[in-house]
């Protein structure tokens, strides 16, 4: 028999036992604090020694100091203390607009564009329409302005024609408004053909921490042999450095060099005052040029010079300048072609290297794989078409006649498929198209817009011998490279001024829109005023002393006062039996400022702050207006049945859709309606009629040339009901309404389970 345990050995063995999990921890820790204590003796051991005299380091540490010696301060990090002097009163920091001003940053490259009044009209609208639009910031600088100066061009008119003194001036200007924006300065003639990518290219390969004077290098007439000045016909670049160590110096040059050339004079005026040369060649980086001879041919120029050149000099003619143009675009694009395929060949080489092998190689090479939908709602539907008619219409008819931007590009795409097919097979078979069979297309987010076509082809032989055959062909359009578009500057501090239109209809819904404008919009004291439209039926606006029927909305507009001290809401009676959207905007447009930013809403709108920030941020003064597509609630009779509502709940995605056939809602500046309103009064003259057939929105989308923003709006919510529909309005607004309403009741789903249930109950 096994002998029994006394009590204090039982109770070691549970305690041990009910430890043992610990044991790892426990170890770790004591470990880790052992050789904890061990280095920290080490490291004070030696304390007394001088970091550097260890014979291991090699005097690394002083190495390292070395190269953050005073002249690279700018790139050592500091951290200034933040010290709030108690004495002083606290004023409130002022951000700037963008971060890249908090941060210094400089915007990378400016261009200057010398011209005169002879040339104004010619050669700087050549330039101007050649390479402007690749340059972030272009101005030109003239003597004397012409009478009649170029549309889109930003002139700069110094008052004198004399060569010296436009270069003065000009470097003046351009120190005193852009020396302290910009990195690089480049300054050309408005007779230089200057390959503008190119250009931007170079600067970016150039270190910003030195002075730099590069161009084509030319020696000075009778001058030092050491010395060289940028020829001015073939373009200069400066950097910022240079432009603000010489900018002290300008008048002492003005007064002291005198030079007929003002490339000689700036030349002249950096050398002996800052010692600096030109060059043509810094950093690795080479500055190429070309000297155009007399009746040159810039098509059959096939020299490796010509091909490299940045700047091409003299241009004598504006023809000249549009040949050159389209010779260079034409030699980059060959360039682009070639990388192309060398990047092709790579892929395929290191494609068989790859998990998936040759399988793994998606068509076409280089570019995404289509998109592969996991369930049966993502499928991406093909839209047909054929060379007449498109079998997807915007406004959801089942045929319509191709035209506009879709034929062109049904056009362009089958001139592809051809000119890939001849390039293919000639010179055995050459093909011509006869017809288009059928056509397919559709749009995939991961790759760009894919084409299947089926062509009915001649082809015929190197003999003459033809043939018909049908081949189908596949295209994709790729994306290409995604572009930032600038934007003019906007504020979330913008007082937003609603309109409101109401008729007798809407009055068991006022209530409610009061009620969250007062809770999201004055409760939150955000910059938003209200004013609203009571619309009366001439028989109402006849029995308004008796009755009147907008009675409860102004008690209720009183109350929101009394509770609000300093909110007013006005309201405005108007008197008609068709209430037209642009009848009713012209009266409250013309009782309010130019600049004020309007926000038509509807009754069953929700207001939240949410929105009118955006509403802020997405209508720009003289550039852009917003139509959001609001979201419309189903008819929860239908959506939720004989289930309890739950619409109340705040995390509950209440069942809707977004409702694209109102445009009752809108965002935009009075200025902007007021000038498309006068375009649309002098186009109609005295024919009222017209209006009642006619949205705020058809005003700008016909009338003015501004961005129109249309998109879906998540934070515009409105809860089911069901609106009126005035028949006496045009045909397309009543439809439209009538589609709203019907649309809004639910989704298929939903619809097909109330029938399932209606037919169930009729069986029984």
């Amino acid at each position: 028999p096994r002998p029994e345990r006394s009590g204090p050995a039982m109770r070691l063995a549970s305690v041990l036992a009910a430890l043992r999990p610990a044991l790892p921890l426990l170890l770790g820790l004591s470990l880790g604090c052992s050789l904890s204590l061990l280095r920290a003796s080490w490291s004070h051991g030696g304390a007394e020694e001088p970091c550097g005299a260890a014979a291991g380091w090699n005097g690394a540490p002083e190495a390292v100091a070395a190269g953050l010696g005073p002249g690279r301060e700018e790139f050592r990090p500091r951290i200034v203390p933040y010290y709030r002097d108690p004495s002083k009163t606290h004023k409130k920091v002022l951000r700037t607009r963008y971060i890249q001003t908090e941060l210094g940053f400089h915007e990378r490259l400016f261009v200057a564009v010398l011209t005169s009044r002879a040339t104004l009209n010619t050669l700087a609208v050549a330039v101007n329409k050649t390479v402007a639009h690749h340059f972030p910031r272009l101005l030109y600088f003239t003597g004397l302005r012409s009478a009649k100066l170029p549309p889109g061009m930003a002139l700069v008119a110094h008052g004198d024609e004399r060569p010296t003194w436009l270069m003065y001036e000009t470097v003046r200007y351009i120190h005193q408004h852009f020396g302290p924006d910009y990195d690089w300065f480049y300054v050309m003639q408005d007779d230089t053909y200057a390959q503008a990518e190119q250009i931007r290219a170079l600067v970016t390969h150039l270190s910003i921490n030195q002075d730099v004077y590069l161009g084509r290098a030319e020696e000075f007439i009778a001058g030092d042999e050491q010395a060289r000045y940028c020829h001015g016909g073939f373009g200069y670049l400066l950097s910022r450095s240079l432009l603000l160590k010489l900018r002290p110096h300008l008048d002492s040059c003005r007064n002291e060099i005198l030079s007929v050339r003002p490339d000689e004079w700036l030349g002249r005026c950096i050398i002996d005052f800052l010692g600096i040369t030109c060059v043509s060649q810094l950093q690795g980086q080479h500055y190429h040029t070309y000297e155009l001879a007399k009746n040159t041919e810039p098509e059959k120029e096939e020299e490796e010079e010509f091909q490299a050149a940045l700047a091409v000099h003299p241009v004598s003619d504006v023809t000249l300048m549009y040949r050159l143009h389209k010779r260079f675009s034409r030699i980059q694009l060959d360039k682009a072609y070639r990388e192309i395929q060398d990047l092709q060949m790579q892929i395929r080489n290191l494609t068989s290297l790859t998990p998936a092998g040759e399988a793994g190689l998606t068509w076409p090479v280089g570019i995404n794989a289509p998109f592969l939908p996991k369930s049966r709602f993502e499928v991406i539907s093909w839209d047909y078409f054929t060379e007449q008619h498109l079998f997807s219409c915007p406004d959801g008819s089942p045929k319509c006649e191709l035209s506009g931007a879709s034929k062109a590009d049904v056009g362009e795409i089958i001139e592809s498929a051809l000119e890939q097919l001849n390039s293919r097979y000639q010179p055995l078979l050459r093909f011509s198209k006869r017809q288009l069979l059928n056509g397919y297309r559709r749009f995939d987010p991961t790759r760009g817009m894919e084409y299947t076509l089926d062509l009915l082809l001649e082809a015929v032989t190197q003999k003459g011998h033809s043939h018909v055959l049908a081949k189908r062909v596949s295209l994709v359009r790729p994306l290409s490279k995604v572009e930032i578009i600038p934007m003019p500057y906007v504020t979330e501090a913008t007082r937003v001024q609603l309109v409101l239109p109401l008729t007798v209809q809407d009055l068991d819904y006022v209530a409610n829109f009061l009620d969250m404008f007062a809770m999201n919009a004055l409760d939150t004291h955000d910059n938003a005023l209200l004013t609203l439209l009571l619309i009366y039926h001439p028989y109402d606006a006849q029995r308004v002393s008796q009755v009147d029927v907008f009675a409860g909305v102004k008690a209720m507009v009183g109350e929101l006062e009394k509770r609000y001290a300093e909110v007013k809401i006005p309201w405005i009676s108007v008197k008609t039996e068709v209430p037209s959207q642009v009848k009713l905007m012209d009266i409250v447009s013309k009782k309010h400022p130019v600049d004020t930013l309007f926000f038509l809403a509807s009754v069953w709108t929700e207001i939240n702050m949410e929105f009118l920030n955006r509403c802020r941020m997405n209508a720009i003064s003289n550039w852009q207006v917003f139509f959001p597509v609001h979201f419309q609630e189903f008819n929860p009779a239908l959506v939720y049945r004989s289930e309890q509502t739950a619409s109340s709940g705040t995390d509950f995605l209440r069942d809707g859709h977004f409702d694209r056939h109102s445009f009752a809602e809108a965002c935009f500046y009075n200025s902007d309606y007021m000038t498309a309103r006068t375009k649309l009064a002098a186009d109609i003259l005295d024919q009222d009629d017209v209006l009642e057939s006619m949205e705020v929105f058809d005003v700008f989308l016909h009338y003015s040339g501004l961005h129109l923003f249309r998109a879906v709006e998540p934070g515009l919510v409105q809860k089911y009901a069901l609106r009126s529909c005035n028949p006496r309005l045009s045909e397309e607004l009543y439809h439209r309404c009538v589609l709203s309403n019907l649309e809004g009741l639910g989704s298929r789903s939903h619809l097909a389970m109330a029938l399932f249930e209606q037919e169930q109950a009729n069986s029984t």
